[in-house]
């Protein structure tokens, strides 16, 4: 076991870039591809249950380690770890990539080797960013994101998606180039790129001229991260990309691709530079209330279906930001918790929105109405999703967004108040939306004979929904596993107000 916990990182990184490879020597056979795609994928599932099975949960610092030198002039390491909150990214990563595979089993008509090529090496990306600890190994891994992503929207999305595809690009890669300036001046201090390494030389002191520098380091990280989530005001490339992308594309955008925002957040963010995270708190936290509920009052008024569930994505993603920044254990928490909670909800959202893509070839919500008649089973499971998404206790939604308002309110009440009231608003959207696409009488005559969920369909959308029961009922699996993690960012954070209490 501990040989295999050495290289498990390894493997389940690059065994979709090693798939992508084989991909190319196969024949343009369509179906033999997403076969062969498909059990790549499903390879990288089963080994990243590995990380949370194995992970030892009483400790706080990275495990499954691998540190070897890579590049000698610049000092960069192959170094990958992962702790309690960096695991579940990961496997929430490789959980949805087989689901993408398989309801674009029928959608991609066309260079269906490209497609699944481009999907699997966009999964090693993305697994590496949660797992990479050079910071250079990780800026690789968060540029070669953008890649695959663009190209998949661009080149199988629907209506301007060269427009949205260029958005994405240019609005993520620009904003890249803050935090990789504060890469390099890290770097050219402390003479590594070593994430562990210049954590403890912040901590210790021993990074030349910090202080005057470490408010522009931590708005170069911030930024990049920020138009990544995206935070307001910095979220106007999202709603295009979503609605243009194919179906798989939206569901890894929504499902991992802004948990890199998030995620870089707690770990650089406030891993980095925990007195400067504090002292701007106030501003990040406005902006994220600003977020949730101007995502939710937006989403309320879109008369187009998946441009409605990623308005909702500005919402919910606006409750992580606000649980990272209320410095508290239910917080920081409970921010972890909606990320893998949203992961699944809205991925199955836009997996529902594509499906019935599929049949209509229109997202307008006007097209729809009284679905629940010809489509009785598509109706339950979108039924059940929704009511994940929106928050019901004993499903996923509900146990983060308590926890992050627990945090807010601790913090200070107003963050709490204005905060719970997008959960009323998720409940309107949602359940409007709802009413209008599923219930009355089918107004369409085109309507009257859709077929319902096919076995393919329901194999697709059967995972999530159990993941989003299992989440619910059962979130000490998860949190038993954050906890460790989550004490050990907030030890600077308790010690810089013990200072102030001393004063």
């Amino acid at each position: 076991m501990s040989a295999l916990n050495s290289v498990i990182l390894t493997l389940v990184t690059f065994i979709p870039l090693a798939g992508s490879l084989l991909l190319l020597l196969l024949p343009r056979r369509d179906r033999d591809i997403r076969w062969f795609a498909l059990v790549v994928t499903l390879l990288a599932f089963v080994l990243s249950l590995h990380l949370p099975v194995h992970l030892q949960r009483d400790q706080p610092g990275f495990q499954y380690e691998v540190n070897l030198p890579w590049i000698s002039s610049p000092n960069i390491h192959y170094h990958m770890g992962v702790d309690g909150i960096s695991t579940w990214l990961v496997v929430l990563t490789t959980f949805l990539t087989p689901l993408c595979v398989l309801i674009s089993w029928k959608s991609i008509h066309e260079r269906v080797k490209e497609f699944f090529i481009l999907l699997l090496i966009l999964e090693t990306a993305l697994i590496g960013v949660f797992v990479s600890l050079d910071l250079f190994l990780f800026y690789f891994f968060w540029e070669a994101t953008l890649i695959p992503m663009a190209l998949l929207i661009g080149m199988y999305g629907h209506g301007r998606k060269v427009y949205a595809a260029i958005k994405f690009f240019l609005y993520t890669m620009i904003a890249s180039m803050f935090m990789l300036a504060a890469i390099l001046w890290l770097y050219a201090k402390t003479g590594s790129f070593d994430f562990v390494s210049i954590q403890a030389a912040i901590h210790n002191g021993q990074v030349e001229h910090f202080a005057n520098a470490a408010t522009w380091l931590f708005l170069g990280f911030f930024i990049a991260f920020a138009v990544k989530v995206p935070l307001f005001p910095f979220h106007t490339w999202l709603p295009d990309a979503h609605v243009e992308a194919p179906t798989a594309g939206s569901v890894l955008l929504a499902g991992v691709l802004l948990k890199m925002g998030t995620y870089g957040m707690l770990r650089f963010n406030l891993g980095l530079f925990p007195e400067q995270s504090r002292a701007n708190a106030w501003w990040v936290m406005i902006l994220a209330l600003i977020g949730i509920i101007y995502g939710a009052l937006v989403a309320l008024v879109q008369p187009n279906l998946k441009k409605l569930i990623a308005y909702s994505s500005i919402s919910h993603l606006g409750f992580v930001v606000l649980g990272l920044f209320s410095f508290t254990q239910a917080g920081l928490d409970g921010a972890t918790f909606v990320m893998l909670a949203h992961g699944v909800s809205t991925g199955a959202l836009f997996m529902l929105a594509g499906i019935l893509y599929e049949r209509r070839h229109t997202y307008e919500i006007s097209e729809f109405g009284g679905l629940a008649t010809p489509m009785p089973v598509y109706a339950t499971f979108f039924l059940f999703i929704t009511l994940a998404s929106l928050g019901l206790p004993l499903l996923n939604g509900f146990i983060g967004e308590f926890l992050v308002l627990s945090g807010a309110f601790r913090d200070r009440a107003i963050y709490g108040v204005l905060g719970a009231t997008g959960v009323i608003w998720s409940a309107c959207y949602l359940l409007w939306m709802y009413q209008r696409v599923f219930f009355g009488k089918v107004t369409r005559e085109t309507n009257q004979s859709l077929p319902d969920l096919d076995m393919r369909e329901c194999v697709v959308l059967w995972p999530a929904a159990l993941a989003a029961l299992i989440m619910g009922v059962a979130p000490l699996i998860w949190l038993n596993a954050f906890d460790p993690a989550a004490q050990a960012i907030l030890a600077p954070f308790t010690q810089l107000a013990s200072k102030v209490v001393a004063k």
